[in-house]
């Protein structure tokens, strides 16, 4: 099928800036919570909200064999587990209805009043009900950084991290919408100087600029999904913030790896751009360092050139751009992630959801962490507002936003937004 929607020559009756997000050829999906209180599947073209189970009531799917109810839930999940030909379909008739040229629900008011909505009428939900959450740790430059940091820096990474997208298993309940705030996290933390641990609030939250991809329905027990067919399961990205305690971290993840430094929150932005809307932002990955085993071998372009920022803005203060990163320097692809994390027969389903690991470049303000940035809190970054962050302070919001650009388009996520708050304190009855 025709990737119809990404016609870059093709523009809306719905009003577009040119510095939008959201332009036609974007077609995102997401949840919102309409102006009646009504939970429904939607798009955004600009800054116009779309209600797609309005839109399928009211016919404008037909041709389309989509159950009755498909927009009409709380999650995108059996919308996804419909697969990419019904994905490409459903995008393809969106650009079509709300194509400049086509009178049929533009020139229709009653249906316009039912099917649209203006941002400041909806409220954004998560996008998937998330059943597992797996993180990887992918970038070379970050893993290389923290290497130097706590090991030898003339043996930065471990033996397997050039053969293995190295990964693990997070935990899908503390994954929130953009928009919600956090409490700072408390834990087990080894003071300098002691052998003794105690029980505190984290000093060190970080932020990890990550980006996320969710699956569809893919394998059952024990099928290893082939890499050249890993782009089939993958319905889109998010941008991803992979929130974390470094000091609760360090002392807890020998030998099993992250857990209460990790598992406290993740925050998403709400709107999953397709794999097909980001086509014509294909690039080449890093070369391999070594030689790849057959599984991991892949041809074609698996990188996506999605431009991505960090801004910290205190509370009552003006925002700071912290980092510029973009999601090309990752040295392992989603296609060589997901084929690795099913090589042993591990099934995926609809609506998983697989972080990319902090995505770092190859200079200092491209780092996609304050750990790298301040290189362990030795240099810290000034605000505009005259303070200096080591990591993360209480009532510090961090923005983060990516889009891809080229000479005929623009296609971004948005941004996710969460607002770090002080440790839980529960009100005395």
């Amino acid at each position: 099928m025709p990737l119809s929607a990404n016609n870059p020559n093709r523009s809306s009756w719905l009003h577009v800036s040119k510095t939008s997000d959201f332009p036609i050829q974007n077609i995102p999906f997401g949840v919102f919570l309409t102006r009646e209180d009504i939970i429904t599947i939607g798009t955004r073209i600009g800054d116009t909200a779309i209600d797609l189970g309005a839109l399928h009531q009211l016919g404008y799917f037909d041709g389309i064999p989509l159950t009755d109810d498909i927009f009409l839930q709380d999650s995108l999940n059996d919308f996804i587990a419909d697969g990419r030909k019904t994905w490409r379909a459903v995008r393809n008739r969106v650009a079509e209805i709300f194509d400049s040229n086509n009178p049929t629900l533009r020139d229709n008011k009653k249906h316009k009043e039912i099917v649209l909505f203006r941002l400041d009428e909806i409220e954004m939900k998560l996008p998937v009900l998330v059943g597992d959450y797996t993180d990887f740790y992918s970038s070379l430059e970050h893993a290389t950084n923290v290497g130097k940091m706590f090991r030898d820096p003339e043996n930065a990474l471990l033996p397997n991290w050039l053969h293995i997208p190295v990964g693990y298993h997070g935990r899908s309940s503390s994954i929130i919408p953009s928009g919600i705030p956090i409490h700072r996290p408390q834990g087990q933390i080894l003071p300098a100087g002691s052998d003794t641990p105690v029980l505190a609030p984290s000093q060190l939250v970080d932020f990890e600029l990550e980006m996320a991809f969710i699956t569809t329905d893919a394998n059952d027990l024990g099928e290893p999904i082939p890499i050249e067919e890993a782009e089939e399961y993958i319905f889109g990205l998010v941008l991803f913030n992979d929130w974390s305690a470094r000091d609760i971290q360090k002392w807890e993840y020998v030998p099993l790896g992250p857990f209460l430094g990790k598992n406290f929150a993740s925050s998403v932005s709400p709107w999953i751009v397709t794999l097909d809307a980001l086509e014509p932002f294909r690039v080449k990955g890093p070369k391999p360092v070594k030689p790849l085993l057959p599984y991991l071998q892949y041809s074609g372009n698996k990188s996506f050139d999605i431009n991505l920022e960090v801004a910290i803005k205190p509370k009552g203060a003006k925002e700071t751009v912290v980092s510029r990163s973009n999601f090309k320097y990752m040295y392992w692809n989603m296609v060589q992630q997901l084929a690795h994390h099913t090589v042993n027969g591990c099934p995926v389903n609809s609506g998983d959801m697989m972080g990319s690991g902090t995505i770092s470049g190859p200079t200092p303000d491209t780092y996609g962490s304050m750990l790298e940035l301040t290189w362990r809190g030795e240099k810290p970054i000034k605000m505009k507002d005259g303070s200096e962050r080591k990591f993360i302070n209480d009532f510090d919001t961090v923005i983060m936003r990516g889009y891809c650009e080229n000479d005929d388009v623009r296609i971004g996520f948005g941004s996710v937004v969460n607002q770090l708050l002080p440790v839980f304190n529960p009100k005395k009855k």
